[in-house]
């Protein structure tokens, strides 16, 4: 699907900051950005990406932050009182 369709089918636009331990200093952790359209409040695109990690790479993760914002939107009109003249 396009991103049009998926926005219209109501995926979100998630941000997600994963805090992950360094493989060779577990003491250190190290901040990875993802960035994806998904569908709130699952999340089965992050789920999926989240289950990848912990099979795949050695990083362990340590936390996950999750933000997540509508792109299509109805729009708004605000009417105020005025008159300009310009000439």
């Amino acid at each position: 699907m396009t991103d049009l369709r998926l926005m219209l089918n109501d995926y979100r636009l998630t941000t997600a900051e994963i805090l992950y331990h360094m493989p060779d200093h577990p003491a250190l952790l190290q901040s990875y950005v993802w960035q994806e359209l998904d569908i709130a409040p699952k999340f089965p695109v992050l789920n999926r990406f989240l289950s990848f990690w912990e099979k795949e790479i050695e990083g362990k993760l340590h936390s996950v932050k999750i933000a997540s914002a509508k792109l299509v939107v109805p729009a708004t009109v605000t009417f105020c009182k005025g008159q300009f003249n310009i000439h």
